[in-house]
């Protein structure tokens, strides 16, 4: 348990704000307001967080995997070890799922921002 608090502790720290920069083609486009505009796109995208959504996602691993490993264990006369095992390999799962899940997000509405403010985005 407590090296699942420990990477989700590594995660909020790693992925703290949206800072993914597109591929775009610049064809045309003035390099200042391209910048202003990354930085307003970004500034939205920040309001997604990958360390929240990693949060939520162990929490559920945590949960599914203690009761899938209480059930396992318990074939074998050890519930307890089951669960531990569940929780901690679910959890993690969970998390990097969720952080995952996150990061995309962010990914996702840069690249929407910027294509709306008629940029080629091509990555």
């Amino acid at each position: 348990m407590k090296r699942i608090i420990c990477i989700i502790l590594l995660v909020m720290l790693m992925f703290g704000c949206a800072t993914y920069r597109p591929i775009v083609d610049m064809r045309g486009a003035d390099q200042g307001q391209y910048e202003r505009d990354l930085q307003d796109c970004q500034s939205y995208a920040a309001n997604v967080s990958p360390a929240a959504e990693a949060m939520v996602g162990a929490v559920i691993g945590v949960g599914v995997g203690a009761v899938l490993g209480a059930v396992v264990g318990s074939f074998f006369g050890q519930a307890d070890w089951g669960a531990e095992m569940g929780m901690a390999i679910v959890g993690t799962q969970g998390l990097m799922a969720g952080a995952s899940g996150g990061i995309q997000g962010q990914v996702d509405i840069i690249r929407n921002c910027m294509s709306g403010r008629g940029y080629n985005v091509l990555r």
